[in-house]
């Protein structure tokens, strides 16, 4: 392990804080709240009211997500110098130092929530709840202690959908919770065949992912129950009137691969078919959001 002192050269500052920030987690993150407000929001949105919503829900969701990922990479980043799929993350190579982590991202999360609360209340709530699921409930409290840390530590990304529902003040959408219940089962399936992948790297840092605690064919049953489910969730949203017979047909070649990528995985229980599910699965949760954002807008 190197110990480096930080460089202050602008490409490499910018290619840690990507790390840091986990940028492109926050990404999709973004995706599925942008998806919740479209569900969430009626037709005018064609006229042009809600994109002020739509754009402080952007950069409160890029703050306040990109601020928790960054603390939660302090807190663990003892264990990340034991993985080696972490061990280059800028923490544990010492590229930047804790103090200097930490302050970024309690600033960072602490502009995320004060801008969604200056907002909509509702937001602002919905934006806190997914900081604590995701920070007290998940990454202090179950993740190094039981298999099912990542099942209920699932709702912090489901609150980010909510959060684009509660952007456009209709936070109570049904179109809205069904997309993140459809989150909601989908990130076991993400996680676990990850967890696939790396099961010695998670072992060594005593983090009780479920493939490290069961056999891997046990496991992958509990990935294709929660694939199965995902696409049943995806498949019924077609039944909103504003999605239909358009959406539908787009969901579903993705959903039958999808399946077959598990089945694959059911079959072969390996490392390269788990990586295949997991590459897969950030493409399905994508497409099936961008397919219901653009089978809603024209309602």
């Amino acid at each position: 392990m190197s110990q480096n002192r930080p460089s202050w050269d602008a490409r490499a500052w910018g290619a840690r804080a990507v790390v840091l920030f986990k940028l492109r987690v926050v990404a999709l993150l973004l995706v599925v709240a942008v998806g919740g407000a479209v569900l969430a929001a009626e037709p005018w949105l064609n006229h042009g009211r809600a994109w002020p919503d739509l754009a402080v829900l952007l950069l409160a969701g890029l703050l306040a997500a990109g601020g928790a990922s960054a603390l939660n990479e302090v807190w663990e980043r003892d264990l990340d110098r034991a993985m080696e799929r972490t061990q280059q993350r800028p923490l544990p190579r010492g590229d930047i130092p804790a103090a200097l982590a930490a302050l970024l991202g309690t600033g960072a999360l602490g502009l995320g929530l004060l801008l969604a609360a200056w907002h909509r209340p509702q937001l602002g709530w919905a934006v806190a709840a997914g900081a604590l699921i995701y920070l007290v409930v998940y990454t202090w409290a179950l993740k190094r202690r039981t298999i099912v840390n990542i099942v209920i530590g699932g709702a912090a990304g489901s609150a980010a959908v909510i959060s684009g529902a509660a952007a456009v003040g209709h936070w109570d959408n049904p179109a809205a919770w069904a997309l993140a219940a459809l989150v909601f089962l989908w990130t076991p399936t993400h996680f676990w065949s990850l967890a696939l992948v790396y099961r010695e790297d998670y072992h060594r840092a005593g983090f009780p992912m479920l493939p490290v605690r069961v056999p891997a064919a046990h496991a992958v049953r509990w990935v294709a129950l929660h694939t199965v489910a995902s696409v049943l969730v995806a498949l019924l949203m077609a039944a909103w009137p504003r999605l239909g017979l358009a959406y539908a047909l787009l969901v579903a070649p993705p959903s039958v691969y999808y399946l077959y990528q598990t089945w694959r995985l059911w079959r072969w229980p390996t490392a390269p078919e788990a990586k295949r599910l997991f590459h897969f699965s950030n493409v399905y949760l994508a497409w099936v959001t961008l397919a219901a954002v653009l089978t809603a807008l024209p309602g």
